[in-house]
């Protein structure tokens, strides 16, 4: 409460105009129950109202709160100046991962990151460059974007056991980002039973998860950002006549398509020569499009846009020049021994009348 002798020039006072706190010019005392005070609105405006006693328990003094003031600590407004800048620079800086990371990409780097993939959403893709072309690079720019445009919290990257420790270590160095390595101790220690919850960045390895329906069963309870999934070749699966073969491996890929919004698979390998697999490596992205058997000469299911893969030969530095130098090609005439020749014998006697009796037997 504000009593009316407190009523000075110069204060700001709220209670006078309802939800504005106005500025007082002078006052005019009116006997000893009442005030007239002239005040300055928000809008610049000058008015005059008569206070009473009556009125003192609406009023109070307001300089702390006044509108547009600025006494803030200034280090505070500062920093949350910054933390804004930092949030929206994206939109004025489209290539902001670059800039915030301790990497020099390459041009196939960044065409992949920001022409291939970043466009695409959601993003189902295959990321099939050749091996030397820097796919953890291109991995690591495309998560730090999501991160930076606020779209994308919860990041798994599946990958062989040899590879989570290099996976871990390149995405601290060069982009900033702690993953937690999963493990059988970070279940037991997770307080609410699903460690998959409990991370938002995570790596897990790759027959780790596909040999257990235990941690099958949390994943299938958890949702992503984004997966990635490092050497995809590996989640294959073949026809034997009409029925398919699914690898454990492949039924998780199957899972972690269904649980995230964003899925990269990436290998140099995506292609084993039979095109049916082929396909049905490709339904990991799009079960629908990739439906049903491939027949040759029957259908061909177009690919590309879920895809990007180039050759070393068409790995290019800045100024032009090749990155890898030429790859020759050519045959080397030999003479076998006669151990080897005998081994050679064998082995494609073996090829001919042996390795497709299952299917022949099947078939029949």
């Amino acid at each position: 409460m504000l009593r009316l002798e407190d009523i000075k020039k110069d204060a700001a006072v709220s209670g006078i105009e309802p939800g504005q706190i106005v500025r007082i010019i002078t006052t005019e005392p009116v006997g000893e129950n009442a005030l007239t005070v002239y005040y300055r609105t928000d809008d610049g405006q000058v008015k005059e109202q008569m206070l009473f006693r009556s009125s003192e328990a609406a009023l109070s003094l307001a300089e702390a709160g006044r509108p547009w003031a600025f006494d803030a600590p200034g280090e505070e407004f500062k920093l949350a100046a910054e933390a804004c800048r930092i949030d929206l620079a994206y939109l004025f800086d489209p290539m902001m991962a670059i800039h915030t990371s301790n990497v020099e990409p390459l041009p196939h780097q960044i065409t992949a990151v920001y022409q291939s993939m970043l466009p695409r959403q959601p993003l189902r893709f295959v990321l099939a460059d050749d091996p030397g072309a820097g796919k953890t690079i291109m991995a690591g720019l495309l998560i730090r974007e999501l991160l930076m445009r606020a779209d994308a919290e919860r990041i798994l990257i599946v990958a062989p056991g040899s590879l989570v420790g290099q996976w871990q270590d390149e995405m601290y160095e060069k982009f900033g980002l702690e993953f937690t390595i999963f493990s059988r101790d970070l279940m037991e220690q997770s307080p609410g039973g699903n460690p998959f919850d409990d991370h938002s960045l995570l790596i897990a390895r790759l027959d780790q998860l596909s040999r257990s329906e235990d941690l099958q069963e949390k994943l299938d309870r958890s949702r992503w950002d984004i997966v990635v999934v490092d050497e995809a070749h590996k989640m294959s699966a073949t026809y034997y006549g009409s029925k398919v073969n699914r690898t454990k491996r492949f039924k998780l890929g199957e899972l972690l398509g269904k649980r995230t919004r964003h899925l990269l698979l990436m290998t140099a390998t995506p292609h084993n020569g039979k095109e049916e697999d082929f396909q049905l490596f490709l339904s990991l992205l799009d079960s629908d499009r990739f439906y049903g058997k491939f027949r040759d000469g029957a259908h061909k299911v177009e690919y590309r846009d879920l895809m990007r893969r180039m050759v070393k030969e068409d790995l290019l530095k800045f100024d032009g020049t090749p990155l890898f130098p030429e790859r020759i090609a050519e045959s080397v005439n030999y003479t076998l021994s006669d151990a080897e020749a005998a081994l050679y014998g064998e082995v494609t006697r073996y090829v001919r009348e042996e390795m497709n009796k299952a299917d022949r037997i099947e078939n029949n």
